[in-house]
């Protein structure tokens, strides 16, 4: 099942906005689709940095000078 789209305004850099115009002439897709695809990465790599940090969350604490000894 498909989510509906919705429309949002973003400013890009000049640059940026070139370089993903080129991208989607050169692999024939929308820069929504690449803009899409990329945003979704980036939020699915912050849901497994969360996700590892809750795991972790009950270890317990080392100071920087403890690790250190420990070589």
């Amino acid at each position: 099942m498909q989510v509906p789209q919705k429309r949002a305004t973003i400013y890009l850099d000049g640059q940026l906005h070139k370089a993903l115009r080129l991208k989607a002439a050169e692999t024939d897709q929308s820069i929504s689709a690449i803009v899409n695809r990329a945003v979704q990465q980036a939020l699915s790599e912050d849901q497994e940095d969360l996700a590892a940090f809750r795991q972790r969350a009950k270890e317990p604490s080392l100071s920087f000078e403890a690790v250190l000894k420990k070589k």
